[in-house]
């Protein structure tokens, strides 16, 4: 009998990590390899062969590849979303353009805010004859002679990429089907997202953007995907932003679903691997993102928004930052020192890559302060530190600076920046910073651990096992999941708990359906949740919903718990007060198919003497240069205390100590380090 391996392939902008799990002996061989931005296809099967490589295996011990994929987020970042139609009911055309009324940063700091453009120009938007009301009664039959000079005319002008949203369709979505045969016969080399497929739930706008998202990326996301099965005979699944893995063929029915595939794979493997509730910082080489967990799982919200676009699905709640590795430092034209969004990506890189990079990056003055070893990935990729010094040089310059203050303002700027992020995750969303430990991973991650301490105030920062892989990792502790949602606004006295129980009903029948494609049978569960809200407000409140028929006690429950939530989130409630009725407005329900996750595994403890683990000492600049001993990570057990100054270095990323610093092994081989 073979080996059953199964494969986590993150891929980031800068490099693709890899993680390969032996499912009956528990064994984990990581590996990591340079993203390819033109086709990240290629990075993802040059991974696949690497590491099947290191673990002695072959394509026909792999039981399935798990992947977190960019791709969608990228197109958005990067606002590459082609030609789209949009195709809504008659007389809301202009559903797009009104948008909603809000401004960046409020109006006083927004006063020559130009709205930017739509994702579908008003040119390109088609209305069709019909109308349902809120609850889905037919007021209008669907037209069809309408939907056919639609569909033709949007066929005349070559756009294949087309969304349709009518209003109300979260109730009925009968229009929208006929919408979809019609252009099956008038233009059949279309690509099409129905919002009653994409998003059932009410507020026609949000549900407008996130279907134009889904048919943007939809072209891209499936062509990538294609890619990928012609170079893998393996079972493939996709991280989606919901914190669950989808099969390779959903995905592809609702990309839209993965645009923070990523970012929520390092918020999983964090949860996974440290437990409790905790701070996480993923650092990559163009971006850095931060999420809260608590008690081992990550906060979710319905509320994203991925580079200019809204996005009502379910996600973690995850912020990013352009504060990676490859981040540029520039000056502005005022002459002062700026620090990324922009990155130097993997190609060329930073200057120390020595691939034709022109611009000065953190990696940069990371290498030129000595905080990194002079090359990456145990030698794989040697670093130039001379090409960077002098490329610094030219920087520090223009700012009137010498090389190590430039290359420490470049640090600074990074970390402040990083600080920022993650006060807008605790702080602004009413969370003491100061309560959670910081868990600091990705290439970049620990890098500016130290120093996050300090101007945050956090208690202590844990670098976990192998944090260069912990994305791809994460991948492998998550279940199949499938999110299900459905519109019913009623206030809570007036609720029915017949209807209440058919939409549950049909809600888990579709969550079935969906576990049943992916294989699962009596293996799966369901999880239930609600959104609710004080009659008046325009926001809801997400809260889980217990198991049981839903009488009188779940229906109480679940108000118990919305006003502990709004309580715990705004600092206020409305308990027991009758001027404010509850209302509900969604019910939802994930269906949930379990995998068989790794196992952590405890490591027997040292003599408490690091110096095994020692590999010599260099010179690296602390404020100012220090002969900082390095120690390798492998090496350090169970018990082990390192002083600062020092440097930890391992495979996939390196540690800076400062000096007052120390950093502890635990029992699961992770770093905690502390003042």
């Amino acid at each position: 009998m073979g080996r059953r391996l199964r494969i986590g392939i993150d891929t980031g902008g800068t490099f693709t990590d890899v993680v390969a799990l032996d499912e009956d002996t528990g064994e984990i061989v990581t590996t990591k390899t340079p993203s390819t931005p033109a086709d990240p296809a290629e990075g993802f099967a040059d991974g696949a062969a690497k590491v099947l490589r290191l673990a002695g295996a072959g394509p026909g011990d792999v039981a399935a590849l798990v992947h977190g994929t960019t791709v969608a987020t990228n197109r958005l970042l990067e606002d590459r979303v082609g030609d789209l139609g949009f195709i809504t009911t008659e007389g809301f055309e202009a559903v797009l353009e009104i948008a909603r009324q809000s401004v960046p940063d409020g109006y006083g700091n927004s006063y020559f805010w130009v709205k930017p453009p739509r994702i579908v120009p008003v040119h390109r938007v088609r209305g069709v004859g019909g109308r349902l009301d809120h609850t889905g009664a037919e007021l209008r039959p669907f037209d069809e002679e309408s939907a056919v000079a639609a569909a033709r005319w949007f066929r005349g002008e070559g756009i294949r990429a087309i969304g349709v949203c009518f209003l109300h369709s979260y109730a009925d979505p009968s229009h929208e089907l006929a919408m979809r045969e019609v252009l099956r016969r008038e233009h059949p080399d279309a690509v099409v997202s129905l919002s009653c497929e994409v998003l059932r739930e009410y507020r026609e706008y949000e549900r407008s953007v996130t279907t134009l998202v889904d048919a943007a990326v939809k072209p891209a996301m499936n062509g990538y995907l294609e890619r990928i099965a012609g170079r893998v005979a393996s079972r493939l699944l996709v991280m989606q932003s919901n914190g669950g893995v989808l099969s390779a063929a959903e995905a592809a029915r609702r990309p839209v679903t993965t645009v923070l595939s990523g970012p929520a794979a390092g918020a999983l493997g964090a949860a996974f691997a440290v437990g409790g509730s905790v701070v996480t910082l993923d650092g990559g080489g163009t971006s850095t993102d931060v999420a809260v967990v608590v008690d081992g799982e990550p906060a979710l919200t319905t509320e994203g928004v991925v580079g200019r676009h809204p996005v009502k699905i379910p996600m973690i709640d995850v912020v990013t930052v352009g504060a990676g590795g490859g981040s540029v430092a520039w000056r502005s034209p005022e002459g002062a020192l700026k620090v990324g969004p922009r990155s130097a990506g993997a190609d060329p890189g930073p200057l120390c890559y020595g691939r034709g990079g022109t611009e000065v990056t953190v990696t940069d003055a990371h290498a030129v302060l000595g905080r990194i070893p002079p090359h990456l990935l145990g030698g794989e990729v040697p670093l130039d530190v001379d090409a960077a010094r002098a490329g610094l040089r030219v920087l520090a310059q223009a700012l009137g600076l010498d090389v190590e203050r430039a290359a420490a303002g470049i640090l600074e700027i990074s970390a402040w920046n990083q600080a920022n992020a993650i006060r807008r995750i605790t702080v602004g969303r009413g969370l003491d910073v100061r309560d959670y430990p910081l868990v600091a991973f990705g290439g970049s991650g620990p890098l500016l651990a130290c120093r996050l301490l300090d101007v945050l105030g956090l208690p202590s920062a844990v670098v976990p096992a192998g944090p260069g892989n912990l994305s791809a990792f994460g991948l492998l502790t998550v279940d199949v999941r499938s999110d299900h949602v459905r519109t019913r606004v009623v206030r809570d006295a007036e609720a029915d708990p017949d209807a209440m129980a058919r939409v549950f009903a049909d809600l888990e029948g579709e969550a079935a359906e969906a576990l049943a494609r992916e294989g699962f049978g009596d293996d799966r569960r369901y999880a239930r949740s609600a959104d609710l809200r004080y009659h008046g407000q325009a926001s809801e409140v997400r809260v889980p919903a217990p198991g049981g028929p839903p009488d009188e006690a779940f229906r109480a429950e679940v108000v118990r718990r919305f006003h502990d939530a709004h309580e715990a989130l705004y600092g206020y409630c409305h308990r027991d007060d009758p001027r404010h009725p509850v209302e509900w407005v969604n019910l939802r329900v994930s269906g949930i198919g379990p995998i068989t996750r790794p196992r952590p595994r405890r490591r027997p403890p040292g003599d408490g003497d690091p110096s095994r683990a020692r590999t010599g000492a260099r010179r690296v600049h602390f404020g100012s240069w220090e002969d900082a001993v390095v120690y390798r990570r492998d090496a350090l057990a169970p018990g082990d205390v390192v002083e600062g100054p020092a440097v930890i270095e391992e495979f996939g990323s390196t540690l800076p100590l400062h000096p007052g610093f120390r950093a502890g092994c635990d029992g699961l081989g992770n770093l905690v380090v502390t003042r």
